[in-house]
């Protein structure tokens, strides 16, 4: 995992360590300059502009050009005040103008040169992503220790170019977000047995309604892809037959929570509720009475989120953890507001409010753990702006949640695995039902490694 530290999170981290400022800007710059010399391919006959500020980013940029003068690399020098619209012909610029803490706008002199910031390209907020001005676009940008909210969220991530990270040997042990790595997958996934049996792993999906009855099929599906053993659908009112390796099982139009027994249940280790179900007054009542009665680990997505809003308790054992799993306007319907452009923050307080588990959809996807914790996901781009991905999200998480995997690392896992499913559809046109193929080959192509 990789720490994700806000900029006044890493300033205390700064100002904690043994060593002093100017030993960390020797650090950040030799870096920096090392860095700079990678992408160049060497340093004969190579020219860097180095765009500083006066600050201690900026010094970073200017120990940077100290060493690769001395490499032999010819340097300019240009400060934030002599800077003019457009950069000289270079090989490289280093952007070292402005760092995580910036506050006000900034215009960047532009470039058609390969472009190196130092920590975060400058005029990009480190604690929301927020563009403040007009900043470069990094090709590639060079932070320290641990990441910042800013190069993970949008717009910002789309200036940063590739992330490398580097040690300065400052400690961020303690940082409480994280951006999962493949690594990670590979060592929470569960292990599977050759004596495994299908109930073994058994999810329950509960959604659908008219007009709605492809989004708990889509979740189904996402389940089995998983490697859930064994996956049941139930439609309030529908017929039982799925036509599918699904298993159908009927319950009435209303008051169908009735039908729901704890002896039921008990067979399953996950249940999604929520996919399609419909926001009509007899669906929200029956979800009402249902979830808090289910002694089970549970998904609620879509409908279910609605059906709970802000006010209504989750209040459960430590052994019985709720997935939440929102959308931008679904947060709203739990907590009574948009997602401000500090993400991270505002889902951390919702897990801790709701106490549950509370997964954040978007371009990069959060999920908190009421005790404080995070991870960021990031593998997944626009292609799952399309109706019917958050089904298929939903039932892939409930799938790992069956597997005997924690709640947390499920959804993780289950965003994770969603993200990467997507980058093997296609880029234009794609449909939810897309990613369904895709999850197998993800999840058998990470099992081996």
């Amino acid at each position: 995992m990789i720490p994700v530290v806000t900029p006044e999170e890493m300033h205390v981290i700064d100002q904690s360590a043994p060593e002093s400022v100017d030993q960390l800007i020797q650090r950040a710059g030799i870096a920096t300059a090392w860095r700079a010399r990678q992408i160049m391919k060497g340093t004969y006959g190579k020219c860097v502009i180095a765009i500083v500020g006066k600050g201690n980013n900026g010094a970073d940029g200017r120990v940077a050009a100290e060493y690769l003068s001395s490499w032999g690399v010819k340097v300019r020098i240009i400060t934030t005040e002599q800077a003019t619209s457009t950069i000289p012909p270079c090989d490289l610029v280093i952007d070292a103008a402005y760092g995580t803490g910036l506050k006000r706008d900034y215009v960047s002199p532009q470039s058609s040169y390969p472009v190196l910031a130092v920590d975060i390209p400058s005029g990009i907020c480190g604690l929301t992503g927020e563009v403040l001005g007009k900043p470069l676009k990094a090709d590639e940008t060079i932070t320290f220790q641990a990441m910042k909210p800013g190069h993970l969220l949008a717009p910002g991530m789309s200036h940063c170019g590739a992330i490398s990270i580097a040690d300065i040997g400052l400690d961020v042990s303690k940082a409480k977000s994280h951006v999962i790595e493949d690594i990670d997958i590979m060592s929470w996934l569960p292990k599977r047995s050759v004596e495994q049996h299908k109930w073994d792993s058994a999810c329950w999906v509960i959604g659908g309604s008219s007009g709605m009855s492809g989004a708990p099929f889509l979740a189904s599906q996402a389940a089995q892809r998983s490697g859930c053993g064994y996956v049941r659908m139930s439609v309030p009112g529908n017929q039982a037959d799925t036509f599918s390796e699904i298993v159908g099982f009927p319950i009435s139009k209303t008051k169908w929570d009735k039908e729901i027994t704890q002896a039921e249940v008990s067979r399953f280790h996950s249940i999604v509720l929520g996919p399609g179900l419909g926001r009509s007054e007899s669906a929200i009542s029956a979800l009402q009475r249902l979830i808090p009665t289910i002694n089970a680990q549970l998904v609620l997505d879509a409908d279910a989120l609605f059906a709970i809003g802000k006010n209504f308790p989750l209040a459960r054992s430590e052994d019985r953890r709720i997935i939440l799993t929102p959308h931008d306007r679904e947060f709203e319907y739990l907590t009574g507001h948009r997602p401000s452009k500090d993400r991270l923050k505002d889902v951390q307080e919702a897990a801790q409010q709701m106490n549950a588990i509370v997964l954040l959809k978007g371009p990069t996807t959060v999920i908190a753990h009421p005790d404080g914790r995070s991870f960021v996901v990031n593998t997944g781009d626009q292609r799952l702006a399309t109706a019917g991905t958050g089904d298929v999200l939903s039932g892939i998480i409930g799938g790992i949640l069956a597997q005997g995997v924690s709640p947390f690392k499920a959804a993780a896992i289950g965003a994770w695995i969603h993200g990467r499913a997507s980058k093997r559809c296609p880029a234009v046109g794609m449909i939810a039902s897309d990613l369904l193929k895709p999850i197998s080959e993800v999840l058998n192509e990470t099992y081996m490694g």
